[in-house]
């Protein structure tokens, strides 16, 4: 009983530092994940590897390929270049309509949000930090990110659009990640700040514009780690 608890401890703790290389870009869209790499790389058997790549598989993180075993889920220009164009036609009616609508209480929101963005945008960075507080920080940072965006819109009245922006944001996620990990020369935390001063001071043509901006740079950045499809 002892042993078979062990054994599924280890395969967890693989799939889940597996996820978090693939999230940080350390293992990066569309490389070839080879069985003899991935052992020695996690000190693991075939079987938990095995067992890793299948759970990740169900993730959408990993895609078995005919010729090659399993890569990387690769990005698609395509699906990039249409969410990027949809989303920014959406959400900035999202954020205009809930700057319109804005309260004391939606503006203590979005404030309180971007602060604990900031936090743990900054504990994301501390190099003292140990793989497993890395990856928790990781989490930590990507659920605050989301928060922050999703308090900009919750000032809409409007709730299918509000729906659809949720729904929109939930399938940039990942690209979204990869956008953290991949591109280097961006200061994303400049971008949410006056992205925040905008919307708080009421300004609905800068906030829409910023945001759209915000947006393209993602797809931007990501475009050389497409597939082309």
């Amino acid at each position: 009983m002892a042993e078979a608890t062990a054994k599924e401890t280890r395969a967890t703790a693989v799939r889940n530092q597996m996820r978090q290389d693939i999230l940080a870009g350390r293992l990066k869209p569309g490389q070839r994940l080879m069985s003899p790499d991935l052992c020695a790389r996690y000190d693991a058997s075939v079987g938990v590897t095995r067992e890793a790549l299948t759970w990740l598989e169900g993730q959408g993180l990993v895609r078995a390929h005919a010729r090659q075993g399993h890569i990387v889920t690769p990005l698609s220009r395509k699906d990039l270049e249409d969410l990027t164009l949809t989303r920014t036609v959406i959400e900035p009616i999202v954020l205009r309509l809930s700057i319109e609508h804005r309260d004391i209480e939606w503006e203590s929101n979005v404030v309180a949000a971007h602060y604990t963005m900031t936090r743990t945008y900054k504990l994301l960075h501390e190099e003292k930090a140990d793989d497993a507080e890395g990856a928790d920080n990781l989490e930590k940072w990507s659920a605050a990110h989301a928060n922050f965006h999703d308090a900009l819109f919750r000032g809409c009245p409007v709730q299918r659009l509000m729906a659809i922006a949720r729904k929109l944001s939930e399938e940039a996620s990942l690209y979204r990640r990869w956008s953290d990990s991949l591109v280097a020369s961006r200061d994303v935390m400049a971008e949410h700040l006056a992205l925040m001063d905008a919307a708080v001071a009421g300004d609905v043509d800068l906030a829409s514009r910023l945001l759209t901006d915000h947006i393209a740079r993602t797809a931007t950045g990501l475009i050389t780690y497409t597939d082309g499809d």
